[in-house]
């Protein structure tokens, strides 16, 4: 069409731009909708000078309107006068300069579209549906608000297309009501996001995060409040679910602390004895628990009054008597039985079938033994249920790691020797045995509790898998040295891998793990490195909670410190925020993780330990050895620390 001025002499928003789509010329209107004055956006790109989220929409039409030569239409979002952005229907159509040498120009301009505003609302229909939300209209002048669409499971919430508002209030809990009036009046362009208890008659109550908008459809045209919606029922139920799962790990981790502690801080055979029979029973959600210790091939029985017959049954029995606790005891062997059946079917000679036969049927027994002295059986315990019971594999492996620091601890007070290795022993069964096969990675771990007789430490290292296929690394030092410090370690570790596995981003686990210990008013701070590792191209993405840096060794014998963004200690700041960051291994070059007494001590600072370690790091990946003869390669370096403190070293390499 032959161009003129009065293209620009509209009441509505109009403009004329290059091919490439820098403005040329524009009306009033087009500056009032552009929220800014006409010298600012002559010779600038009209995707420039639109929200950044329209920048795609804005290229393609004027691509489009150039290219072809035909009439292109399309939804655009405008800033807007005030604090409501502008939604309008846009034409573009090529013209000439009307006052130039001809060159051929596109004219821009906003069309009624008061005779179907729903058009104007399809981007936002497909947006939401795209990002799985729901969108929702709010009209203030009818008080009504419709439902537009989106995500197609959230579509039950509003089973009506147009409801009252009135009708949408008496749905949202009382205590959330004041949150969405101010939702709806706010006059920011976006608002926060908020959280509303909305009530369906279908499944009760939905936990939903709202977001606001206002926006005007059309120039001229009506005032909307847009909200989009996301279902976070399930997501909070398997966050509370993570929480609890949490909780009781970190009850596990303080139970076991607090029985290790009393059982290193007994001077005397009888209070090792009073320890288990107050603990056991608790420890295990048991009704009933009796100690068996070996006494001149017979067993001498204590119990704590919650099994009395099996006293009676067992007590001065022979070592090689026919029933279960004494077999445990001289095998070694621990014995579950989930009920009475499944005892007399397996022992149908034993001394305690009288005792069980006094019983319901589905009574069960847990018998685990203490770690023997030079070979020679030292004793064992038992544990009942008034009920059936199915011990799971966490459960027997718990029972017998403190069957065996029972044993130690009572063998340790026997030699006066109790603290020592009883700590040692505490301190590894805390630490976890690394994933068997790491598909595309080796991985080694070591540890090294500290060279005077300290008790407990507090370093820790972990690895595990995560959802996406990728391998999480962590190692860390909790604060101290002594049963709280490793108590505070096995918090640590619980808390980060039960929130792991819901978190895609270690920064993510680092700041929600500080939250919750600060919350938990932790009585030890703790530093911490935790990388999550993809074994397929060997992208890691890592932060750092105020630890040592990591070491990164290729096997021709380069090495560098790598330095990872993070924050500060765990348990310390609350609201901290911890950053990430990535980067990439390469095939056969290696990450070295330690903690501080390995490269720190009184006569070698931080920047010198970790050079000596990545030394020995690199002559050992120039002298082909595999990551654990450089584990133990880099742990022999720490005599030249002369530092007291435990020491760790986690090395990964990738194959």
């Amino acid at each position: 069409m032959d161009a003129s001025d009065h293209l620009l002499r509209r009441a509505t928003p109009s403009a004329l731009l290059t091919l490439g789509g820098a403005v040329h010329s524009l009306n009033a209107a087009m500056t009032k909708v552009l929220d800014r004055p006409a010298d600012q956006c002559v010779g600038r790109n009209l995707a420039d000078l639109l929200p950044e989220s329209q920048r795609t929409a804005v290229e393609s039409l004027v691509a489009h309107a150039a290219t072809t030569m035909t009439v292109v239409m399309r939804v655009l979002e405008f800033p807007g006068p005030g604090s409501g952005r502008l939604v309008c229907l846009v034409e573009a159509r090529l013209t000439r300069d009307p006052e130039g040498d001809g060159e051929q120009l596109l004219w821009v301009h906003s069309l009624n579209a008061g005779n179907d505003l729903g058009g104007l609302v399809i981007p936002f229909r497909l947006a939401a549906k795209a990002a799985n939300l729901g969108v929702c209209m709010y009209s203030p002048q009818e008080h009504q608000l419709e439902w537009l669409g989106g995500a197609p499971a959230l579509a039950m919430l509003f089973p009506e297309a147009s409801v009252p508002w009135s009708s949408v209030v008496r749905r949202v809990h009382p205590d959330d009501r004041g949150a969405l009036r101010r939702l709806v009046r706010s006059t920011a362009t976006r608002s926060p996001w908020i959280t509303l208890r909305f009530f369906t008659e279908g499944d009760g109550w939905h936990l939903l995060a709202c977001q606001a908008r206002r926006v005007q459809l059309g120039y001229g045209g009506p005032l909307r409040v847009f909200g989009v919606i996301r279902d976070d029922t399930k997501r909070e139920a398997r966050r509370r679910k993570a929480l609890v799962a949490l909780s009781a790990a970190r009850q596990r981790a303080a139970e076991i602390a607090a029985f290790s502690s009393a059982l290193i801080t007994a001077a005397t055979e009888q209070e090792v004895q009073q320890v288990l029979l107050t603990r056991l029973a608790a420890t295990f959600g048991a009704t009933g628990a009796a100690l068996a210790l070996v006494a001149e091939g017979r067993l001498c029985v204590s119990s704590d009054a919650g099994i009395p017959r099996l006293v009676a049954a067992v007590h001065g029995v022979s070592l090689d008597d026919p029933s279960p606790l004494p077999y445990a005891i001289r095998t070694g062997k621990p014995q579950f039985m989930r009920n009475q059946e499944e005892y007399i079917r397996r022992w149908p000679r034993g001394a305690m079938v009288p005792y069980f036969d006094q019983l319901e049927s589905g009574c069960a027994v847990s018998i685990a033994s203490l770690s023997p002295v030079a070979g020679q059986p030292l004793g064992g315990w038992a544990v009942t249920y008034d009920g059936e019971h199915h011990s799971s594999p966490d459960e027997r492996a718990l029972m017998s790691t403190l069957a065996d620091l029972a044993g130690q601890a009572l063998k340790r007070v026997r030699s006066r020797e109790v603290r020592v290795e009883l700590a040692m022993a505490l301190q590894e069964s805390m630490l976890p045995t690394l994933p068997k096969h790491l598909p595309g990675l080796e991985a080694t771990a070591r540890y090294r509790p500290s060279r005077d007789g300290l008790d407990i430490g507090g370093d820790w290292y972990d690895a595990f898998f995560v959802s996406d296929g990728a391998i999480a690394f962590e190692i860390g030092d909790a604060q101290g040295h002594d049963v709280n410090a490793a108590a505070a370690m096995g918090q640590v570790r619980a808390s980060m891998r039960a929130i792991a596995a819901c978190e895609p981003d270690p920064a993510t686990v680092l700041t929600r793990t500080n939250d919750l210990l600060v919350t938990m008013d932790a009585a030890r701070f703790a530093s911490c490195t935790m990388l999550y590792i993809d074994p397929c191209d060997g992208r890691v993405t890592g932060s750092s909670a105020g630890h040592v840096p990591l070491l990164y060794v290729w096997d021709d014998g380069r090495h560098r410190i790598r330095e990872l963004p993070g924050g500060p200690v765990l348990g310390v700041l609350a609201d901290a925020d911890y950053r990430g960051g990535t980067f990439s291994l390469d095939k056969n070059a290696a990450l070295i993780m330690v903690t501080d007494g390995l490269v720190e001590g009184p006569s070698l600072p931080l920047e010198a330990g970790l050079e000596r370690v990545a030394t020995v790091a690199a002559q050992a990946a120039q002298d082909g050895l595999n990551t654990e003869e450089t584990a133990d390669r880099i742990l022999d370096t720490m005599v030249a620390v002369d530092h007291i403190d435990d020491a760790a070293v986690l090395i990964i390499r990738r194959a």
